[in-house]
């Protein structure tokens, strides 16, 4: 049987959780775990910190629920949360968040795409073969190799379904530059991939 919340539009779900219903918020962590999750998980490695973060992004965003406007969709300023949440977390930590800042062109590495399609969901359960496993195991290994801005942006574009524009605001920089994040993540990810295909051997 369908879930009678699941159709209920952003304006009206964000209306019914400040009358303080508390089943509307669980609709809405409900339907917007997956994308919290991807972000947290791709940017934070600890096992023992995920959850935490993960439940704190929740919190957050029902503590400044009351200031969301609508400028935006529900999810992309969710999503600016969590990656918010979670380089607090991670300057507390003193880790590094960026370790390449250097500027590349535009452009497009179209082979990288299948490999990053590749990355399972942080909850996904599905039985694959051992090759599978080990394709994707190596993709997620990858993926946490990469500058946190090029795990965000390849996360929020090819896992999310998220726009340019939209991750320019999730990320709070200029289009151009995440153009850049996208072209040169999938880039330093095909390369990675590549060299650890060919020590594995195992092709794509």
């Amino acid at each position: 049987m369908a879930d009678p919340d699941s159709d209920i539009d952003e304006r009206e779900l964000v209306e019914r959780i400040l009358d303080g219903e508390r089943e509307a918020f669980l609709t809405f962590v409900d339907r917007y775990e997956r994308l919290v999750k991807h972000v947290v998980f791709r940017m934070v490695d600890d096992d023992r910190d995920r959850e935490e973060l993960c439940q704190d992004v929740f919190v957050r965003a029902h503590r400044y629920l009351d200031g969301f406007r609508f400028e935006a969709k529900l999810s992309t300023w969710l999503a600016r949360i969590a990656r918010n949440t979670c380089l607090n977390h991670l300057e507390k930590k003193e880790m590094p968040l960026y370790a390449d800042e250097a500027s590349s062109p535009d452009g497009k590495t179209p082979d990288a795409q299948a490999a990053l399609n590749r990355v399972p969901d942080p909850d996904e359960d599905v039985v694959e073969t051992t090759v599978d496993r080990q394709r994707r195991d190596l993709v997620r290994e990858g993926i946490k190799t990469l500058s946190e801005h090029y795990r965000t942006a390849l996360t929020l574009y090819h896992l999310e379904g998220m726009s340019v524009s939209q991750i320019s605001e999730v990320m709070d920089n200029p289009e151009g530059t995440v153009k850049s994040h996208l072209y040169r993540g999938r880039k330093k990810l095909k390369d990675w991939l590549l060299e650890r295909y060919q020590r594995e051997e195992i092709t794509l």
